[in-house]
């Protein structure tokens, strides 16, 4: 299975990989052996008194009732009430211990799974749904816990009844144990047959009941955007849709129990039928005593629910491996960006950067930055413009080394970064998006996000130099002021100063700002622009803007055109000798405002920069 693709695609390959899942699964046993055979011996002792008890009551009618021997009767009652209560207290102590065991598990495999899950790289996420991934997380990693911590036991303790049974009737009467032995070869061709066509039906089910989390999950997120927009009813009918393919397969999986499991269950009663007929007989003819006749008949019925169970058990396990394929895809996954086997520490320096021949695309086959070659002074602002789709965002994020390059390399203080360790380089650069994202939880956890042994005053100090001191101070609780989900309670502007603060306080060497002013009105803009022309001192900086304010700040601009660099000079230099920087200044796709040494804000009509030296 390619561990990239989280899905199965064909039920040949469900099937091979079925056994060797189950042995996966049971392996996650390993760190908990005391209690899985303290599980397992435990439901040994239960069978031994539940076979005892039948016997028992044999002795009952043979020893007690016949002779009429009333005390006999008195011990036999004590006997069958003592094997009760011992069977009762093993199977208490077996369900405790069990039910244990199963929490831990998932607790270590939830644990294991969000571990690997923040190891994995973004071209990961890129391919996978966010709800698929959830509910693998929560679903499926459920149905695990209750296959490993009660469905195997129980099977292994229906194993332990069946053979326990069959040895004692082998014993005490081979032509009884003979009786149940005959429906056993039909039983196990109708279970593998079950099995066979049941598992794809299920692994589909729990594909579509993915979808409905999937789907759930877009919605709440985006419950802004839907009700914006009026499209309640659209995605109740998107959401209906998908919940009805999930009824849909739940259908055909209830179609094909009720076809296989009566006749699972009848079988059964085929071996406690023959027993009567030939115990009664024997009974009648002398052969068989009344007592062996009912100790057998509670012997056949001992095992008649194991058997009876085996269809349910089949179809549960299908459900158990369809869980555990799906989450033991997410463990597969190989993290793709990694340190290198002899990585590097990152030289001291001031963030120079160098882009040689560079060319990536998230698809590798459609390139969208192609033979990039730029080189950064340490220390310097550059700004990087182009149309929407040119490949400016692109371009940054490979410095971090959120994605590897396909061709050429990337460097930073002359190494290339495939040799850097990960969490130092990470660790020198600073990135405020446009599309900030705030966790749930205080102001102060969002600045110290990425420090989080910071100072009160160190967050303090970044929420000034990112112009955010003013509003947080006015929020009833300060900086311990809780963040709504994605920080929705704040306004944009406020949000985007929260991302600075937190990209501030790491006291970055390299500083990526993608658009970081976007959202911000004018005199806001004004503020941060003077924090960052202090903070952008002595700090590597690139800028992706559309206003010339922000732009202005740059020592050069670099013009992107098609994944290739059309331009690269300053203002003064471009609008005169790049038709592609002119066009994208003319047209408006660089936002021509900026604020005055006052403060106002003002917008410079199209056409009018070159004649008034703007």
């Amino acid at each position: 299975m390619d561990p990239t693709n989280l899905e199965l695609t064909s039920g040949a390959e469900q099937r091979n990989v079925f056994w060797p899942t189950i042995r996966r699964a049971v392996s996650l046993m390993r760190a908990h052996r005391v209690a899985l055979w303290s599980s397992i011996g435990l439901a040994i002792g239960a069978q031994v008194f539940t076979i005892a008890i039948p016997w028992a009551t044999g002795r009952v009618v043979d020893e007690a009732m016949q002779p009429r021997d009333l005390g006999q009767l008195r011990y036999l009652i004590i006997l069958i009430l003592c094997l009760a209560a011992a069977r009762f207290t093993v199977m208490y102590l077996r369900r405790l211990i069990a039910g244990t065991m199963a929490i831990n598990i998932e607790q270590d495999l939830r644990n294991l799974l969000y571990h690997h899950l923040l190891s994995l790289s973004f071209p990961f996420f890129d391919r996978n749904q966010t709800g698929q991934l959830m509910s693998r997380a929560t679903v499926d990693l459920s149905a695990l816990r209750l296959f490993l911590g009660y469905g195997l036991l129980f099977f292994t303790q229906h194993i332990v009844t069946v053979v326990a049974v069959m040895t004692v009737l082998l014993w005490m009467n081979p032509l009884v144990a003979l009786l149940v032995l005959v429906i056993v070869p039909p039983l196990v061709v109708l279970a593998v047959r079950y099995s066979r066509v049941s598992q794809p039906v299920v692994t589909e089910s729990q594909q579509a009941l993915a979808q409905v989390t999937t789907q759930a999950e877009e919605s709440v997120v985006g419950i802004r955007v839907i009700k914006a927009f009026g499209q309640e009813d659209r995605e109740v009918q998107r959401f209906r849709d998908r919940s009805n393919d999930v009824f849909d397969w739940n259908i055909t999986a209830t179609r094909l129990r009720a076809r296989y499991v009566p006749v699972m269950d009848f079988l059964p009663t085929i071996s406690l039928a023959l027993l009567i007929i030939i115990g009664g007989w024997q009974v009648i003819d002398g052969g068989m005593s009344l007592g062996d006749f009912v100790t057998y008949g509670l012997l056949v019925a001992l095992i008649v629910m194991p058997l009876r169970m085996l269809g349910m058990w089949i179809g549960e396990t299908q459900r158990f491996v369809a869980s555990a394929i799906r989450i033991f895809a997410i463990l597969d996954s190989a993290p793709e960006i990694v340190d290198a086997p002899a990585a590097v520490a990152l030289p001291a320096g001031g963030g120079a950067i160098g882009f040689h021949d560079v060319t990536f695309g998230y698809d590798p086959g459609r390139p969208i930055v192609r033979g990039i070659d730029l080189e950064i002074a340490a220390g310097s602002t550059v700004a990087i413009i182009g149309r929407t789709g040119s490949g400016k965002t692109t371009l940054t994020q490979l410095v971090p080394r959120f994605y590897d390059v396909q061709q050429g390399s990337v460097t930073v203080e002359g190494v290339d970064i495939r040799r850097l360790r990960l969490d130092e380089l990470r660790g020198a650069i600073g990135t405020v998006a446009e599309d900030t994202y705030l966790f749930s939880a205080s102001i102060r956890d969002n600045i110290a996000f990425g420090r989080p042994d910071a100072s009160p005053a160190d967050v303090r100090r970044a929420a000034e130099r990112a112009q955010a001191a003013g509003f947080i101070e006015e929020l009833p609780d300060g900086y311990e002021t809780l963040v709504g989900e994605r920080g929705l309670t704040l306004s944009g502007g406020q949000r985007q100063r929260l991302a600075i603060a937190r990209a501030l306080i790491l006291d970055p060497r390299i500083l990526i700002l993608d658009d970081a002013t976007a959202s911000v009105d004018a005199s806001t803009e004004s503020r941060i622009r003077r924090a960052l022309e202090e903070v952008m001192q002595h700090r590597t900086t690139l800028i992706i803007a559309h206003r010339l304010s922000t732009i202005a700040l740059a020592d050069r601009i670099v013009v992107i055109d098609d994944g290739r660099i059309a331009a690269d000079g300053t203002h003064d230099e471009l609008i005169g000798t790049s038709d592609v920087y002119r066009e994208i200044h003319d047209h408006g796709l660089v936002d021509r405002r900026f604020v005055d040494a006052d403060g106002d804000h003002v917008v410079i009509p199209a056409g009018q920069d070159r004649e008034d030296g703007a």
